[in-house]
Parts: structure tokens; C-alpha cells; sequence
């Protein structure tokens, strides 16, 4: 199977290119802008298109929205003339005022922002005019490299003594870069494979908390990596932000039906960032073969 990635130095672009290492079966071809073009595809022939996800929408600029959104239609119409299958990763915000309960992949945002509206607008044309494409909401992506990738940022932040503010009142699913590729990777095999499973799909980490949870397990977990090593650091502080004073917006996606068609399971973002920071550690003793995309499977 062959797999054409846009946006090589997206954390989760590099986070494939680690997953496909590991295995024999897939090959990447790694394009550094984002847009696929009918010239591209007619040279690399690829089985599908992976466009990886804007980080946090709700930040940008509308301008930046809209140019994503149009390189999306631009691989869609490349797609659809060349016939290839598209992927596209969007990230939860585009459920912008949340849900009570877990979100269902059936339920398509409707957001009141002008920015995810044109991101939903470009959902709707793949869903009507791409029968083979798969649109793959995500939790909050983490990783240790690579852009939008916000744990190596808020490592960095707490190392260097920086206080760290974080949002108590919105819930989520932290979601790692890595688990992320490998069960992309898994799904379209099986789509290669006659699974014809074609759709919207969720994927994020088990356990919803708060970014201000998050970030303080991280804190407290890198403090605890540090002393292991006999290091003393004096990390930065982490502060509460409160958005939403009447009652917390949960962003929570229901990721049964990847399990059920797929068999995708979600991955503990806890153990996840355990990981990651055990590979952190590697790096900052100068291994020169520290993994830090390491799946231990």
C-alpha cells in the first residue's frame, strides 16, 4: 500500500513516517506542501491521501482557516479525477459548544464560528461527492516533534521555568500523534484489503480531562522523570483559565464505531505521555538512537 502525506513536518506526518518504518507493507511518499495536485497524484500513483488535521481552529485566523480548507477541496478534486481515496483529520473543536454526553461520528458539527463553518462546508462536499474517503475527527493532537505537536512546546515551557495557563473548564481527549498513525495505517490496509468501511470515524484518548489536567499530569510527571535522573529542576507553574463560568464544555468524541468496524482501540493518553517522556529522557542524555516515536507495542 502506498500512502501520499501532505505536510511533511506536521507531528502527525512524522508520526506516519515512523509507523510505516516499523512495518513492510506501507510506503509513504512525504510531500512538504499541502495541497496534492493531479500531476502529483499521476506520478505517485498512491492508494490514498493523508491531509493532516489544523491544530486548535478556533485560534486561527480566518484567512488561515479558509486557506486550509481550500487546499482540502484542491486534494479532494485531484482525488476524485485520479480516483484515489482521500483522508482527511479534522480536529474536535469544529464541535465548538460540545455536547453533554460522549459525540457520536453520526452527529456533524454545526458551529456558530464563521472559520469552522467554511471547515464543515468542505466535511459536506467529501461526504457527498467522494464515496471513498474517510474524515477522522480527533481529540487534541500531542507529541514530542513536529508542528501543532504541544507536549515538546509544553515540555519546553515547564523545563525553562515558564508558567504554563491552561483551560480547567473545557473537557477533551488528549490523543497521541503515534496511536494516531498506527491505526490510520491499520484502517486503510483493511480498506485495501475489501473492508469498505468508507465514512467519518473518531479517534482520540481514553480518559476526558481538562487542559489544566493534562498539563499538571505532565508537570508532575516530567517533575518525577527528572528526579529519577537525579535532576533538579525547577519547573515552571501551571495556572487555571476559566472560559466558560456557568458550566464546563466537554468535547468528548465516542470512538466505538472504530473499534467495532476496525478494531481500533483507543490508547491511555497517560501511558502515551509516559512514554514520550521516557523517550525525552533518551534524547536529553544524547542517545543518538532515541525512538521518540516508540509504539511499544
Amino acid at each position: 500500500m502506498k500512502l501520499l502525506i501532505l505536510d511533511a513536518g506536521h507531528c502527525l506526518s512524522l508520526a506516519l513516517v515512523r509507523e510505516a518504518n516499523r512495518r513492510s507493507d506501507t510506503e509513504l511518499v512525504i510531500e512538504q506542501g499541502t495541497v496534492a495536485t493531479p500531476a502529483m497524484l499521476e506520478r505517485v500513483a498512491p492508494d490514498a491521501v493523508i491531509v493532516p488535521p489544523l491544530s486548535q481552529p478556533l485560534e486561527l485566523t480566518p484567512l488561515a482557516i479558509k486557506d486550509h480548507a481550500d487546499a482540502v477541496e484542491a486534494c479532494l478534486d485531484a482525488c476524485l479525477a485520479a480516483e484515489v481515496a482521500l483522508v482527511w483529520c479534522v480536529s474536535d473543536q469544529l464541535y465548538e459548544e460540545g455536547f453533554d454526553g460522549a459525540i457520536d461520528e453520526h452527529v456533524v458539527p454545526a458551529p456558530r464560528d464563521e472559520g469552522l463553518r467554511r471547515l464543515v462546508q468542505t466535511g459536506d462536499r467529501i461526504r457527498a461527492e467522494h464515496a471513498r474517503h474517510l474524515i477522522v475527527r480527533l481529540g487534541p493532537l500531542f507529541a514530542l516533534e513536529g508542528s501543532h505537536a504541544w507536549l515538546n512546546e509544553l515540555i519546553d515551557s515547564l523545563v525553562t521555568n515558564q508558567p504554563v495557563r491552561a483551560a480547567e473548564d473545557v473537557i477533551f481527549s488528549p490523543t497521541s500523534a503515534d496511536a494516531v498513525a498506527m491505526s490510520l495505517i491499520g484502517m486503510l490496509q483493511q480498506q485495501a484489503c475489501g473492508a469498505n468501511a468508507w465514512g467519518a470515524y473518531h479517534l482520540a484518548g481514553t480518559e476526558p480531562v481538562s487542559a489544566f489536567t493534562f498539563t499538571s499530569m505532565v508537570r508532575t510527571q516530567l517533575a518525577t522523570h527528572l528526579e529519577g535522573r537525579g535532576e533538579t529542576v525547577a519547573l515552571g507553574e501551571v495556572t487555571a483559565l476559566n472560559h466558560h463560568h456557568d458550566a464546563k464544555l466537554r468535547r468528548v468524541l465516542n470512538c466505538r464505531r472504530v473499534l467495532d468496524v476496525f478494531g481500533v482501540h483507543q490508547k491511555p493518553w497517560r501511558l502515551e505521555v509516559g512514554r514520550m517522556l521516557d523517550a525525552w529522557c533518551l534524547t536529553r542524555d544524547g542517545e543518538p538512537n532515541a525512538d521518540t516515536g516508540e509504539s511499544g507495542r
